[in-house]
């Protein structure tokens, strides 16, 4: 990608930027301090580097060739080590050039469109199973009660476990994702303690994947591939097994958690689903925009450049704020939560080549979900205030209790 300044363009002192403490546990990204720093400039410092605030930066610098994927150093930069900050290293996220190609190559054929849609029917069953468990009663607490069985269990669908197997998959998942919070280094303990499990399940499922008559377990699609690629071996497929637990069940969690807060918030946007449920994936879009469990994306700067008006050095991160970059005024004029709204792409799921592998599984599951959940109840309101996560790094509901109300028979 060129420069996109011209060479007489005046260089903006980095001290002229507004500052965003992305590393308090208080801070938000959808707080008006954002928006107010989005207003004067396209980018912000913080103690982790700049903050891209617009889309249409965002866009531009996800695909700049200049940039790489910048997550691979944050439990270094944050303290944390120990078994996950090994793994982290190794994984795909953390690689780049010929190995993160092939990697992904692999990983794509694996997750492809046409099996992912399969699995819908049987997300489908999942989520009115547990729905079925709710009906009736009056109120719950969705994190407990759906969003961490639901998440669990497409997971165990996914990589061919019992599916009573899934309270485990879940305590890993949920410790695992606490990597990836700004106050990650006190939970080391737990953190790698869950990795290490992980692990073991890891090469576990892999082994019997080599022995078992399975071809439709995602595990052995993993396996297939993998055998047919010489330059990839076991550990780098355990390795992978580990992420896609970590990343399909804490997102699928979270952000199912952050939809429904939304439409508890807008129950006109919950009458809007149940009357018309193939809005369930522009639903699933519009949650992401306003309320993303993944609130940054991260890339790192191999080379020093200057990009509008900003000289950006080698190693410096760039942190992609998702819900700043999606609520542009450029790109965004009526920013409330509207699922019927057309919208510009946003970069919850990154972009580029690092792009997430696994956006059609989450897409899939939790548009299964919200549509199992809006056929039953008639609509949804907040018992009392939730329970967050610091709303930066990876963020969600701890606990969200909600009082649902069924349609009369």
């Amino acid at each position: 990608m060129t420069d996109t300044n011209s060479r007489n363009e005046e260089i903006v002192p980095e001290t002229d930027l507004p500052f965003l403490d992305l590393a308090s546990p208080q801070f938000s990204t959808r707080s008006d301090k954002v928006r107010r720093a989005r207003r004067a400039a396209w980018c912000a410092r913080t103690p982790y580097g700049l903050a891209v605030l617009r889309h249409r930066e965002a866009g531009e610098l996800l695909r700049d060739r200049r940039v790489r994927q910048g997550s691979y150093a944050w439990p270094e930069s944050n303290g944390l080590s120990g078994s996950f900050a090994e793994f982290w290293g190794r994984s795909v996220i953390a690689q780049e050039g010929e190995r993160h190609r092939s990697l992904r190559m692999v990983t794509s054929a694996a997750l492809s469109a046409e099996f992912v849609e399969s699995l819908r029917p049987a997300f489908s069953k999942i989520a009115r199973d547990i729905v079925s468990g709710l009906s009736n009663n009056d109120c719950c607490e969705f994190m407990q009660d759906f969003a961490n069985p639901f998440a669990s269990r497409a997971m165990c669908l996914l990589l061919g476990l019992p599916a009573n197997t899934w309270p485990s998959i879940a305590r890993d998942a949920a410790s695992l994702g606490l990597a990836m919070g700004v106050n990650c280094n006190a939970h080391a303990p737990v953190i790698n303690a869950a990795h290490v499990r992980l692990e073991k399940l890891a090469h576990d499922l892999v082994s019997e994947a080599r022995t078992a008559d399975d071809s439709h377990s995602l595990v052995s699609r993993y396996v297939s591939r993998w055998d047919n690629h010489g330059s990839i071996d076991d550990s780098d497929l355990i390795d992978l097994v580990v992420i896609t637990i970590f990343g399909g069940v804490d997102t699928t969690r979270s952000q199912l958690g952050n939809s429904m807060a939304l439409f508890a918030e807008h129950p006109e946007q919950w009458r809007t689903l149940r009357q018309n449920p193939d809005l369930a994936a522009n639903a699933v879009e519009e949650s992401i925009r306003a309320f993303p469990t993944t609130t940054w994306v991260t890339r790192e700067a191999l080379v020093d450049f200057t990009y509008r008006g900003h000289d950006i050095r080698k190693g410096q991160t760039l942190h992609i704020l998702v819900h700043s970059t999606s609520k542009d005024p450029e790109i965004c004029r009526s920013p409330s939560f509207d699922i019927t709204a057309p919208r510009k792409s946003h970069f919850g799921f990154g972009g580029g080549a690092h792009h997430c592998l696994g956006h059609l599984v989450a897409r899939t599951d939790i548009a299964c979900a919200i549509v199992e959940l809006s056929r039953t109840f008639k609509s949804i309101s907040l018992a009392h205030d939730p329970c967050w996560l610091p709303d930066s790094g990876n963020t969600g509901p701890i606990s969200l209790p909600l009082v649902l109300s069924h349609e009369a028979p």
